[in-house]
């Protein structure tokens, strides 16, 4: 069997499991496996670009797809003119004041030596710090008293939702050009201490800071690139096909809103795979892939190996956040405090694992597989656990511990797959070449 007809196998055997989804539970459920499965291949494609192409180990995934759920806040939402009135102009001038006081620190440890430059730096860095808060603190609690319990943010620029997505990905790729220019000389396990810890502090920052997108009061009603279902169901026509069809309205309402992104979110990741595969096979992608196996023998060729793993880090980075982006797009609301490392970052490093990473088909197809069986193991678990412990009586502590049990069949499955795919397939169901 050659290669082209066993990945159309595979991936005919990930489509059969979605398909066959609609047939045994519902088309609706169907069509989110298939959403979520295009959006967490794109993230498996980032993670990909940086660990297949550059070898480079970041488990800060969740941190930069947190990003692009802060951008399509920042960008498509309106702004709120009163908290604009009450403080915004004195928190962008607090923050130009920071970011001034940084350079100036870096400007006074370059130039100056000895004693003179400890002082100055000192200096620089307490006396900044506390006129920056004196510039920021009364400005945030003028904002965040505007309507806290609607607004008590700035809100956005009211744009395009769709350009939300590109914002994503420029406001994950500028965050990953900072964290790449201090971590990037790390070791590999050094960096994924870095990159985890940064990607808490961002957590940290969203959750915390209300006047940016309200913390954990979380941010709802964004807009949408396709239409809402209650408008659907009060379109006539829209009604009158659906019964022409012989389906309920809502049903119909509810498929055509999923296919809608399905089809945004197919034309995304067809683009960055073509993308993907390009830099792949062009001398750019050889040269990344000759640092990833020898960096000492590529710096003998005179290659930059520090530049070239920061533009790796900031392109799959990017490609996260625009697939942070589209995920809060598709939920509709900013939530904070849903962003966690297990599924942010240790399952969309499964998929890349399990589909073959160095290979941009392999993470496509790692990500639509795990995050099937992400979300199917645990109701074929339960239905699994009903079936063995039919038998038993209802008050029976066993069966009592065995239903219960049936909810951490997901890690569980997550584990064992991951352990196979190691031993037997250990460069992943589609190996890079």
């Amino acid at each position: 069997m050659n290669d082209t007809v066993k990945n159309s196998l595979l991936f005919a055997a990930v489509a059969a499991l979605i398909v066959g989804t609609g047939f045994m539970q519902s088309w609706n459920s169907a069509l989110g496996l298939l959403n979520m499965g295009l959006i967490s291949a794109i993230m498996a494609l980032g993670v990909n670009l940086q660990w297949g192409f550059a070898g480079l180990f970041n488990v800060g995934v969740m941190g930069f797809v947190a990003l692009g759920g802060l951008a399509v806040v920042m960008t498509s939402m309106p702004p709120v003119t009163e908290a604009w009135a009450a403080g915004g102009l004195r928190v962008m001038a607090a923050l130009a004041f920071g970011a001034a006081t940084i350079v100036a620190t870096v400007f006074a440890y370059k130039r100056l030596a000895g004693r003179a430059r400890t002082v100055a730096v000192l200096a620089i860095l307490i006396g900044g710090f506390f006129i920056y808060r004196a510039l920021f603190d009364p400005a945030v609690e003028a904002i965040e008293a505007i309507n806290p319990a609607a607004t008590g943010y700035l809100g956005g620029l009211g744009l395009p939702v769709l350009l939300a997505w590109v914002m994503g990905g420029l406001l994950a790729a500028g965050v990953a050009w900072l964290i790449g220019k201090t971590a990037l000389g790390l070791r590999s396990d050094y960096l994924a201490i870095a990159t985890l810890g940064i990607a808490e502090i961002i957590i940290a920052v969203m959750k915390n800071e209300d006047w940016l997108a309200r913390g954990v009061k979380n941010v709802n009603g964004l807009p949408r690139p396709v239409p809402k279902e209650i408008d659907l169901q009060e379109t006539e026509s829209f009604v009158q096909a659906a019964q022409n069809l012989g389906m309920d309205p809502v049903t119909a309402s509810s498929l055509y809103v999923k296919a809608g992104y399905s089809l945004l979110f197919a034309a995304v990741l067809i683009l960055i795979l073509v993308a993907s595969q390009l830099a792949l096979k062009s001398p750019w992608g050889r040269m990344m892939r000759a640092i990833r196996d020898n960096e000492v023998a590529a710096e003998a060729m005179g290659k930059n190996v520090t530049r070239r793993h920061l533009q790796i880090f900031v392109l799959g980075s990017a490609v996260c956040g625009i697939a942070g982006a589209m995920m809060t797009t598709l939920d509709g609301q900013l939530t904070p405090g849903t962003y966690n490392p297990l599924r942010f970052t240790f399952l969309i490093w499964v998929m890349v694992i399990v589909g073959g990473s160095g290979n941009n088909l392999g993470a496509v197809l790692g990500g639509f597989l795990i995050w099937w069986l992400w979300i199917q193991v645990e109701p074929i678990g339960l239905w699994t656990m009903e079936l063995i412990t039919s038998g038993m009586a209802d008050d029976s502590a066993l069966r009592a511990h065995l239903l219960d049990s049936a909810a951490h069949m997901r890690l569980m499955t997550m584990g064992i797959i991951l352990l196979l795919v190691l031993r037997f397939s250990p460069r992943g169901l589609i190996p890079e070449k």
